[in-house]
């Protein structure tokens, strides 16, 4: 024992002191069990001069026990004290860390946009369903009976040669990725109750080089009204009214003589483009005319009670009109940064 400090009031204010200051400057609580070690295990000053005790004489004993025992309970009791607060703290620290403000705008990154075609699409379906008529849908993968025959074209017709049109094995099962979406017009034709007013927008695809101006597999819509008294002045008037919402109220149509085997009179469709980047001018829009009386005889439909008009026109080229978009490869190749900057309309 002779390493051990005699039992006295400073020695004993010492180690408590010495214990006090540990506990108090414990920043954390793998800190706060290094003090409690130091200053209340075995090997603490407290601890030995407990040890020192047995050495004291009989009649101190009393004295120097209580000293002693009051030294390790407020030793005790700081470090309990000092416990709760560091555990108090460390849990604020931590919920802190982990709270979410619900009330706050989250912070989202955005991994897309939606694909300027389909918004397009969707608008132009939405001018014709906002004037009475339907949307009617397809196979994209057709019989060559719909996509040819029934549209009054002959067997010899360029576009039923395989330089033309994608015909799928076995060829003889006559199946076609269908060219255009007039084989919906002829569907319509068979299921449907009389008048017909649809729009048939959709996927086409044709064997056509993969460049500025084409794509082999690109987006149509076509419309067909089949009802009693229709002229080709219902047919300019709806055009019309699709030209104007798309490209502004100075935009217009016009027509010019052409030859369709599924339409009769045929014309190509031109558009006035009033906003168009270099100057106002008339561009090629796309196809029209009545329907061919063998069309309506093939889909069961009486020429002489019913006439109707067919039309029909590229989405990516009305995209490209539109949008000043100078390469159609851009809306094929799936770059995020093209559709970005069409936002959330077209």
């Amino acid at each position: 024992m002779s390493d051990t400090p005699e039992i006295t009031p400073q020695a004993v204010q010492d180690a408590v002191d010495a214990a006090l200051a540990a506990i108090a400057s414990a920043a954390d609580t793998a800190e706060l069990k290094a003090a409690r070690s130091a200053h209340q295990g075995d090997g603490s000053p407290l601890a030995a001069l407990n040890a020192r005790m047995r050495d004291v004489p009989k009649e101190h004993k009393a004295e120097f026990g209580k000293l002693v025992g009051q030294a390790r309970g407020a030793v005790t009791q700081a470090l309990a004290a000092r416990e709760a607060e560091l555990a108090e703290a460390e849990t604020a620290a931590r919920l802190e860390a982990e709270r979410i403000d619900i009330t706050a705008v989250p912070s989202r990154t955005r991994v897309g946009a939606r694909h300027p075609l389909s918004l397009l699409q969707e608008q132009i379906s939405d001018i014709f369903v906002g004037m009475g008529w339907e949307i009617a849908e397809g196979p994209e993968l057709e019989h060559e009976w719909f996509n040819f025959d029934a549209l009054n074209f002959d067997v010899d017709h360029p576009a039923r040669q395989m330089q033309d049109t994608f015909f799928v094995d076995p060829v003889d099962r006559h199946l076609v990725m269908r060219t255009h979406t007039s084989p919906v017009q002829v569907r319509s034709m068979l299921e449907r109750e009389l008048p017909i007013y649809v729009l048939c927008p959709g996927r086409v695809y044709r064997t056509d080089e993969f460049d500025a101006t084409h794509l082999p597999v690109f987006t149509q819509f076509e419309g067909l009204v089949i009802d009693k008294g229709i002229t080709m002045a219902h047919l300019k008037g709806t055009l019309d009214h699709a030209a104007r919402v798309l490209f502004g109220p100075e935009a217009k149509t016009r027509f010019r003589a052409n030859y369709f085997p599924f339409t009769e009179p045929s014309a190509e469709l031109d558009l006035w483009h009033p906003t168009f980047k270099g100057g106002a001018r008339w561009i090629e829009w796309g196809g029209c005319g009545m329907v061919n009386p063998n069309v309506l005889r093939a889909a069961g439909i009486d020429p002489d009670v019913y006439s109707g008009f067919a039309f029909g026109m590229g989405i990516e080229r009305t995209l490209m009109f539109r949008s000043d978009v100078q390469d159609m490869r851009d809306m094929a190749e799936g770059d995020v940064r093209f559709s970005e900057q069409f936002g959330m309309v077209v």
